[in-house]
């Protein structure tokens, strides 16, 4: 058996009829399964970096894939091999997009408004309410109203891999190769990124992560070379900041409610984000005033 992080499904490691070592996963739901699979073989049969699929049983609730070894990119974070991850992350962004059929996508399509509403309300009640901090909530919707808007303004005919973080980027023979992306979907670029350099437990220094979206920033443009990079930047401190307000709602829920340590870890490191992002980006304090307001309350928790 594997170690579970922050799913359900059960992984364990075994050998084939050949003795070839493989992974073995036990999902729980049916249409997510349907998901990965799909996503799996599209992007494989694109020469993009992710598990070969060898099985699925009849029902599509257990399958085996390629195995990867043990080495997480969270355990080896040197600027070599993060830079690959990050410029294959764009790869799959743009040439996994291709013919690639959204409506199998799980739970949602595309990075909707109601998809955005859910991740808001995760933070709000799944993480803000476990707090016991006060808090106006016509005053947060206000703020989630402007965020909403924000994020839908962006382009969005790209595969957006939802939890692109480096502890599902896997590192074999020196190169990285991507698992669990079953909750991917049509939608911006700078989401990904967002969630891969501003990883709480990574603690990417700020002037590696320029470093690192620079890189990124250079393959996409070879990718898409209509790309505005002026206004991608600009909306990136937006995705970073709802990324954020997502993980602690994952946070809370995986911490406060089933007391995963992990998770409870997580939580002050994830606080420190939010108000660097907040120092960082002046601007984002008039934007989104109630959300700053609360980002200082939350630094009595730590």
């Amino acid at each position: 058996m594997l170690k579970q992080q922050g799913s359900n499904r059960i992984y364990s490691r075994e050998k084939d009829a050949s003795g070839r070592s493989i992974i073995r996963v036990e999902g729980t739901n049916r249409d997510e399964n349907r998901a990965f699979l799909y996503m799996a073989r599209h992007f494989r049969a694109l020469g993009l970096p992710v598990p070969e699929v060898y099985w699925v049983s009849e029902d599509e609730m257990s399958y085996t894939q390629e195995d990867l070894g043990d080495t997480l990119l969270f355990d080896r974070l040197e600027p070599v091999l993060v830079e690959r991850a990050i410029r294959a992350l764009a790869h799959v962004q743009v040439e996994g997009a291709k013919d690639f059929d959204w409506r199998i996508c799980f739970p949602v399509p595309a990075m909707d408004e109601r998809s955005i509403r859910w991740d808001l309300n995760y933070f709000k009640y799944c993480f803000l309410k476990g707090t016991k901090i006060e808090f106006s909530e016509p005053k947060l919707e206000d703020d989630f109203d402007t965020m909403v808007r924000v994020l839908l303004a962006q382009p969005a005919d790209t595969f957006l891999y939802r939890d692109f973080q480096s502890r599902n980027v896997m590192i074999k023979d020196e190169q990285p190769y991507f698992i669990d992306f079953q909750g991917g979907r049509r939608g911006p670029t700078q989401y990904d990124v967002a969630s891969f350099l501003w990883q709480a437990k990574a603690n990417f220094a700020p002037a590696f992560r320029e470093q690192m979206i620079e890189a990124y920033l250079d393959e996409m443009k070879r990718l898409q070379p209509s790309l505005d990079e002026q206004s991608w930047r600009a909306a990136l401190p937006h995705f970073v900041l709802f990324r954020t307000l997502q993980v602690l709602g994952a946070y809370g829920y995986r911490g406060y409610f089933e007391r995963k340590p992990h998770f409870l870890e997580s939580i002050p490191l994830a606080i420190k984000n939010l108000s660097g992002l907040f120092a960082a980006h002046p601007d984002l304090q008039n934007e989104y005033p109630y959300i700053y307001a609360i980002s200082n309350d939350l630094l009595f928790l730590l």
